[in-house]
């Protein structure tokens, strides 16, 4: 996915944290201008060029200020940031994962921003958001733009099924791709096989991987194994697509739901741009965004994503206070508003939803979701139990191992990763 949301581990490219950092910048001139990094981990076709321009408008309005502005492609970038921080030769802003945010605020990496000027309209902010960018009671970031997962659905396909309504349950959905797939030959649901998009049905039966709580990894429990034996349940079946486990299987997913072969599937909003380029959505009211189904516990739940703009400590005192004055002005109402029109990407404070950008049916969609949305926990370590969970699930969809086994599997890897919690 565009996001990666568990970072791939890749080796960090040295040239480019030489060539691209922040903190070993020696440009600057006693007298001119400060010049910091940003490393944008945005999508390079889609909403890279509203950012670059956005630099643009800022330098224009701060003019004791030059930004490098760095494009990383995301699936590399914490492993970049990582390696660069850890050698000093970091950029003076990241564009932070959620994710990311506490694991690396834990290393040291990033500056706590209480107190200072890019914090300042913290009230405006959802203060879900502003939780995920904090660790140990300090903030590390400021929420630059949110989304979560919610089931998106071709109006048309299931109006022409005779559907009135999204479905509110598995049971339903399941139900509603089988008329679907009798009514308009079109398949009804397909599910991507990728861990977070698993973890809907963990909240729905009111569990997570871990309690934070307790310090107990919650995967291999009876609640988490009834909600994943749903996740199983909706490759088979009439209406269901079976299970893609290639390396291209988003992508498949995506080209058969914007030309109208799938009538749902769960997404962000990070892809509201891609929809409209597609045959089925050339009219944007075709676009049907509603809460994900409830498990039996009979609520429903999609985790929170997003990105936060946070600043390297390793930076000189001058590069710190320009970039602290940068982070302001990206996240302030006039630039998100701004942001949202362009990309289509949620804001993360309640002023940048300005009836223009709510004119978006999918922006508007996604924000009318928002409140099932749940933050992640205040564990630096969260993120990265995605990556051994979607190891185990991929095989578990590609019937080569059973449930019992996948969960079994996803326990010991979490506590690897986890020594200090229990089983």
């Amino acid at each position: 996915m565009r996001r990666g949301i568990a970072a791939t581990a890749l080796v960090a490219s040295i040239a480019l944290a030489a060539t691209a950092c922040g903190g070993s910048d020696s440009g600057d001139k006693a007298d001119g201008p400060v010049t910091i990094t940003w490393w944008d981990t945005s999508n390079a076709s889609n909403e890279s060029p509203t950012y670059a321009a956005l630099v643009k408008e800022f330098e224009k309005a701060n003019p004791t200020i030059k930004v490098k502005y760095v494009d990383v492609t995301f699936d590399q970038a914490q492993n970049k940031f990582d390696t660069a921080a850890g050698s000093k030769g970091a950029p003076d802003v990241l564009r932070s994962e959620v994710g990311w945010t506490p694991a690396f605020a834990k290393k040291g990496y990033f500056l706590p921003l209480d107190g200072t000027a890019a914090l300042a309209d913290q009230a405006k902010f959802q203060p879900s958001l502003i939780k995920q960018a904090q660790y140990d009671g300090k903030t590390y970031g400021v929420p630059l733009v949110t989304d979560t997962l919610a089931l998106v659905y071709n109006k048309k396909l299931f109006a022409d099924a005779g559907i009135t309504a999204a479905p509110t349950t598995w049971d339903e959905l399941k139900a509603d791709a089988k008329i679907i797939k009798a009514k308009t030959k079109a398949d009804g649901f397909w599910l991507n096989t990728a861990s977070y998009y698993a973890q809907p049905f963990l909240y729905g039966e009111g569990t997570d991987m871990v309690d934070t709580a307790s310090k107990k990894i919650t995967i291999n429990t009876a609640a988490a194994k009834k909600g994943l034996a749903t996740w199983q349940s909706m490759f088979s079946g009439t209406g269901l697509h079976k299970a893609d486990i290639t390396a291209d299987a988003y992508a498949h997913i995506e080209d058969a739901f914007v030309n109208g072969k799938v009538a749902s599937i769960i997404q962000g909003p990070w892809e509201i741009t891609n929809f409209y380029k597609g045959t089925a959505f050339a009219d944007k009211s075709n676009l049907g965004v509603a809460v994900l189904p409830a498990g039996s516990s009979g609520s429903s739940g999609a985790p929170t994503g997003g990105h936060n703009l946070s600043v390297y400590a390793g930076s000189s005192k001058d590069k710190q206070d320009a970039a602290i004055k940068f982070v302001a002005w990206m996240t302030s109402a006039k630039t998100q508003t701004k942001i949202a029109l362009k990309n289509a990407t949620l804001p993360t404070r309640s002023d940048a939803y300005t009836a223009a950008v709510t004119a978006d049916p999918g922006v508007a969609g996604f924000q009318s979701v928002l409140t099932s949305a749940q933050p992640r926990p205040e564990l630096p370590e969260y993120s990265s139990l995605w990556g051994p969970l979607g190891t185990e699930l991929t095989a578990l969809a590609g019937g080569k191992e059973s449930l019992d086994k996948a969960l079994s599997n996803s326990e010991t890897a979490m506590a690897k990763l986890l020594p200090d919690y229990t089983k």
